[in-house]
C-alpha cells in the first residue's frame, strides 16, 4: 500500500461523515416538511457543501502522485474535511424531534456569522495547502474564483440583508458549478 492510500482512508472517512450530515439533514427536512418553514438559502447553501464535498473527493486524487509525506502536509489535507464537516454540520438543522415547528430561516441566521467564518477559513486552508504541499499558490484561474467566493462570503458573514443572503446562496450555487466544469471536469 503506498502513503496515499494509507492516509486518504481518514480523509475519505472525514468527507463522507460530512456527506452523511448533509444528506441526512436533507432526510430530516423531506420527513418533517409538514412542520418546516423552509428558507431557500439554508437549502442552496446544504446543496453547495454537499456540492464541494464531492469536488473535495474529486480533487484529491491528484495527491497520489505526490511523494513527500510529512505529517504537517498531511494536516494541511485532513483540515479541509474537517472544516467541511463543520459547514456540514451547521447546514441544517439536526433537532426535528417534538413535533414543535422547525424555521430553517432562523437556524440559518442564527448560524450564519460561523458558518462563513468556517467557509472562509476553508478557502484560507485551501490555497494554504497548495502553498505547502506545491510550495507555489493555486493557478491564476483558482486564486480569482478563491478571491470571489471569499468577497461574497465576508459578505453574508456580516450582513442580516435576507436580499444578500439570497443572492450570495444562488452566486455561490452558480459561481461554484462553473469552478468545477472550468477547473475540474477531469480527473487528475
Amino acid at each position: 500500500m503506498d502513503a496515499f492510500s494509507y492516509l486518504s482512508v481518514l480523509i475519505s472517512i472525514v468527507l463522507g461523515l460530512g456527506v452523511t450530515q448533509v444528506l441526512t439533514g436533507f432526510g430530516r427536512v423531506i420527513e418533517a416538511r409538514d412542520r418546516v418553514r423552509m428558507y431557500g438559502p439554508a437549502l442552496i447553501w446544504a446543496a453547495v457543501i454537499l456540492l464541494i464535498h464531492i469536488q473535495t473527493w474529486w480533487v484529491l486524487f491528484g495527491l497520489r502522485v505526490h511523494q513527500d509525506w510529512t505529517f504537517g502536509a498531511f494536516l494541511m489535507v485532513l483540515l479541509q474535511p474537517l472544516v467541511l464537516y463543520l459547514l456540514a454540520a451547521l447546514a441544517l438543522p439536526t433537532e426535528f424531534g417534538g413535533g414543535s415547528p422547525v424555521d430553517l430561516r432562523a437556524h440559518y441566521e442564527r448560524h450564519a456569522p460561523w458558518f462563513f467564518g468556517i467557509a472562509v477559513l476553508l478557502l484560507v486552508q485551501s490555497v494554504t495547502r497548495d502553498l505547502v504541499l506545491n510550495g507555489a499558490l493555486p493557478s491564476v484561474a483558482n486564486l480569482a474564483a478563491h478571491v470571489v467566493f471569499l468577497v461574497l462570503w465576508v459578505g453574508a458573514a456580516f450582513s442580516r440583508r435576507p436580499g444578500y443572503h439570497w443572492f450570495g446562496a444562488v452566486a455561490t450555487a452558480a459561481l461554484f458549478s462553473l469552478y468545477v466544469a472550468a477547473l475540474f471536469a477531469q480527473l487528475r
